[in-house]
């Protein structure tokens, strides 16, 4: 999971100068990730966290939907768990939008799961477990695809 960790740290790098780069932007920088169960998100925002807000204790949001973590500078990062969550009526129950109002980082994880009403996200971070040459998944290794809004590569 290390190497899952620092490329959540060098992401968050990358968040810190978007944020800084557009110091009016009053919302959030939206990372929706995706991935099977246990493959690493929380990790992934883990990393993301010890650059951002160093002091923090990171935790899954499985139960509590939303976990926040107040970042050293810009803002929150706000870390989103949507396996539970099915429909809009749900988003809106959890105060869902009113976080994506300030400024900071929104990263969601299980994404797929409220993706026909989400706005478009910024980031798109896809965990899963490496194949070997017998095409089973290595416990060990994680292949990590981030797309930028844009980027087509």
């Amino acid at each position: 999971m290390q190497q899952t960790e620092a490329c959540g740290a060098a992401l968050a790098h990358q968040w810190i100068h978007e944020l800084r780069q557009h110091p009016q932007k009053n919302d959030c920088i939206i990372v929706a990730m995706c991935g099977d169960l246990g493959v690493g998100k929380t990790a992934f925002v883990r990393g993301a966290v010890s650059v951002l807000a160093p002091q923090a204790r990171v935790t899954s949001p499985t139960y509590t939907i939303v976990n926040e973590y107040a970042m050293e500078e810009n803002g929150t990062l706000f870390h989103f768990d949507m396996y539970r969550i099915e429909q809009a009526d749900d988003l809106d129950s959890i105060g869902f939008w009113d976080y994506l109002s300030q400024r900071g980082i929104a990263v969601i994880e299980w994404s797929e799961h409220v993706m026909p009403y989400l706005p478009k996200p910024d980031y798109m971070v896809n965990i899963k477990k490496k194949l070997d040459d017998d095409t089973f998944a290595n416990e060990n290794e994680r292949e990590i695809t981030v797309t930028i809004a844009g980027d087509q590569s």
